[in-house]
C-alpha cells in the first residue's frame, strides 16, 4: 500500500511539472532587468529599441525606432499609412501624457456620396475607407516633447533592414500569405509584398527599398516631408489615379492632438486609458462595474466568473456603439459614463443566472457637434505605452506608387446612418479600436501594457488586469492564461447584437465550465486566433527593477538590459 501511495504522489507531481515554477499554462519566465526594457511583437524590432536605449535614448526615442521597424517587419498590422495612440509617463514630473494621432476622413468625402450609390456600409478595402495617416505626426510630437537623440538617428536601423532585408517571422508570415491571396487584384500590393510573384514564407528574406527611401525622406526633412512634401504629393497623385478623395489640404492641415488620459480606481490601482474617439473608456466602464463583484471568490475562468465578465462586456459595448465617436463632432457624456451612479444603474441589467439576448440602450443625452503594440521603459523609469495600426491587417491593400507602405482602412469604422454620432463627415475622425493601457498606484508608475486585436482589446485589457490584481498571476502568466472573446455586440459602424452574440473560448477552459456557460444560455464556439496579442512591462520602483512579458500568441518578446 505504501508503494502505491508513493507512485500516486509521484504521478501527481509529474502531471503538475510542466513548469517547475508558476502556472502550468505559462509559456516562459518573465524577463527582469534594471536599465531598460522593450516589449513588442517582433524580436528584431525589440532589439532595435534596446540599442537606442543603450545609446542614451529616451523611452520615446526607442519607441519611435521600434515602431518604424515594425512598419517594415510587421506590415500585416501597422505602418506609416496608419494611426497611432500613446500614453507616456514622465517620471520626473510624475505625470501621464496622452497623444491621439488618428487621422480624419478626407475633406472632399461626404455621406451623400454613399447614399447616392446605395452603399449601406463602409467598405473594408480600396480607397473609400482611407483616412489621413497620423502615425508620423504622432512620432514627431512625441519626439519634440520627450526625445533625446537626434530625430534622424531613430530611423537608421529600420532603413538598414529595409535595404539589406530581414527574415519573416512565423505568425507575420502566416498573415502575410493570407493577405497576398486576398489582394491578388491589387497591382502595387502584389509588386511590393509578393516580389517576383512569390508568396513569401517563414524565414524568407524581404527587402523594401521603397520604404527605405520614404524613411530617409522623413529622417532628413522631418514630419513635413510626409504632410507637406514629396510623400503627401505622391499619395494625393495616387489617390486621383485610383478614385480616392485625398487632397493636399488633408495632409497639410493635419496635426496630432495631445489629450488627457482618463482613469478609474480598481482596488487601489489607477487604470488609465485615452478618451474617445478610441474605445479605451470601455475598459474603465467595465472595471467600474466589476469592482462590485467578488471575482476572486468565483475562481479564475470559472463559469460564474466568465459569465460575469461576458455580461458586463455586453452592457458596456452597447454604450460603445452609441456614444464613442470623435468628440469634435459629438459631445460625449464621458463624466457620466464613468460615474459610480451610472455603473450601478447599468448593473441592474445583469442577470447572474442567464445570458442577455438584448441590452437596452442607455438614455444618456448626446449632443451632436490586426494592430502592433509596443511598450518601452528607460533607465529613469520613463515609460511609453504605444499602439499603432493599419486597422484590418494590411489596411486598405492600396500601396501608393513607390512609397513602400499601404494606406489604412480605418474609415471602415464610420457609420453610414444619418444622425449617428459616428457617421462619416468631412474632416471627422472615425471610431477607433486601438488603445494603449497604463496603471499607476499612489502616484507611481506600475504597469505599461496593451492587448492588440480590434474589439478584443478592452476584453483583453480586463482579463490581463484581473489575472494580476485579483488572482496574483505574474506578468507572463497573466498574458498566457486562456481567454474568452465575446463577439456580436452592437457596432459603432452599424449592426446590433442579435440573440446574445457568440462566446469564443481558447483551449484550456475546463469542460465543466463550458457546460455551465451553455446552461446559462451562452452560445459557445472555438477558433484559432482572435484572442489578442499582449505585451507588458511592470515597473517595480522599490527594488528598481523592470519585469517584462510577451505572450505566445505573437512572434514577439520582451528584452531588457
Amino acid at each position: 500500500m505504501r508503494k502505491i501511495w508513493v507512485l500516486f504522489i509521484f504521478a501527481a507531481l509529474l502531471i503538475s511539472a510542466d513548469r517547475i515554477t508558476g502556472k502550468t499554462f505559462a509559456t516562459r519566465s518573465e524577463v527582469i532587468a534594471t536599465h531598460g526594457m522593450v516589449a513588442t511583437s517582433q524580436p528584431l524590432a525589440a532589439l532595435i529599441g534596446i540599442e537606442i536605449l543603450k545609446r542614451g535614448g529616451s523611452a520615446v526615442d526607442a519607441a519611435i525606432a521600434v515602431n518604424a521597424a515594425l512598419g517594415l517587419m510587421e506590415p500585416t498590422s501597422c505602418g506609416i499609412g496608419g494611426d497611432l495612440f500613446a500614453i507616456v509617463w514622465d517620471n520626473k514630473e510624475k505625470k501621464l501624457y496622452g497623444i491621439n494621432a488618428s487621422g480624419p476622413a478626407p475633406l472632399a468625402i461626404s455621406l451623400d456620396y454613399f447614399k447616392k450609390r446605395g452603399i449601406k456600409r463602409m467598405p473594408l478595402h480600396g480607397p473609400l475607407p482611407w483616412t489621413v495617416p497620423g502615425a508620423v505626426d504622432g512620432w514627431y510630437e512625441l519626439h519634440k516633447k520627450f526625445g533625446k537623440l537626434p530625430w534622424k538617428e531613430l530611423f537608421e536601423p529600420a532603413i538598414k533592414y529595409a535595404e539589406e532585408g530581414f527574415p519573416l517571422s512565423e505568425l507575420i508570415a502566416f498573415y502575410w500569405q493570407r493577405s497576398v491571396r486576398m489582394f491578388k487584384d491589387y497591382e502595387n500590393f502584389q509588386k511590393l509584398y509578393a516580389p517576383g510573384g512569390r508568396i513569401l514564407k517563414k524565414g524568407d528574406i524581404f527587402k523594401n527599398p521603397d520604404l527605405a527611401r520614404t524613411y530617409r525622406l522623413i529622417a532628413e526633412k522631418g514630419r513635413d516631408a510626409f504632410y507637406k512634401g514629396e510623400i503627401a504629393r505622391r499619395i494625393v497623385a495616387y489617390s486621383r489615379r485610383v478614385g480616392g478623395f485625398f487632397q493636399y489640404e488633408d495632409f497639410a492641415t493635419y496635426h496630432a492632438e495631445w489629450v488627457k488620459p482618463l482613469s478609474v480606481n480598481y482596488k487601489g490601482y489607477d487604470v488609465w486609458e485615452l478618451p474617445p474617439n478610441g474605445q479605451g473608456i470601455a475598459v474603465l466602464q467595465m472595471l467600474n462595474m466589476l469592482k462590485h463583484f467578488d471575482l476572486k471568490a468565483m475562481g479564475h475562468n470559472s463559469a460564474q466568473y466568465l459569465h460575469t465578465l461576458i455580461e458586463i462586456k455586453k452592457i458596456v459595448y452597447e454604450d460603445r456603439a452609441r456614444y464613442y465617436a470623435d468628440p469634435r463632432f459629438a459631445k460625449i457624456p464621458i463624466e457620466k459614463l464613468l460615474s459610480e451612479e451610472y455603473a450601478l444603474k447599468r448593473l441592474k441589467l445583469f442577470n447572474p443566472d442567464r445570458a442577455l439576448r438584448r441590452v437596452p440602450a442607455s438614455d444618456l443625452p448626446i449632443e451632436h457637434g490586426d494592430t502592433a503594440y509596443l511598450t518601452v521603459v528607460d533607465k529613469d523609469f520613463n515609460a511609453v505605452s504605444l499602439i499603432q495600426s493599419n486597422y484590418a491587417g494590411f489596411g486598405s491593400g492600396m500601396v501608393p506608387d513607390g512609397l513602400g507602405f499601404t494606406l489604412q482602412d480605418r474609415g471602415a469604422l464610420f457609420s453610414l446612418e444619418e444622425g449617428h454620432p459616428n457617421v462619416i463627415a468631412p474632416g471627422k475622425r472615425p471610431f477607433h479600436t486601438i488603445i494603449p493601457g497604463f496603471v499607476t498606484r499612489e502616484g507611481e508608475p506600475v504597469f505599461s501594457f496593451g492587448v492588440m486585436g480590434g474589439a478584443m482589446q478592452p476584453q483583453g485589457h480586463i482579463q490581463v488586469l484581473l489575472n494580476i490584481i485579483e488572482f496574483g498571476m505574474d506578468l507572463q502568466e497573466a498574458g498566457d492564461a486562456p481567454r474568452f472573446r465575446h463577439a456580436g455586440s452592437s457596432q459603432p459602424n452599424g449592426g446590433v447584437m442579435e440573440d446574445g452574440g457568440i462566446v469564443y473560448l481558447e483551449s484550456g477552459i475546463p469542460y465543466e465550465t463550458i457546460r455551465a456557460l451553455l446552461a446559462k444560455g451562452h452560445k459557445i464556439a472555438f477558433q484559432r486566433g482572435g484572442f489578442g496579442g499582449y505585451q507588458g512591462i511592470w515597473i517595480d520602483t522599490k527594488r528598481h527593477i523592470l519585469i517584462g512579458a510577451s505572450e505566445s500568441r505573437k512572434d514577439g518578446c520582451a528584452i531588457g538590459y
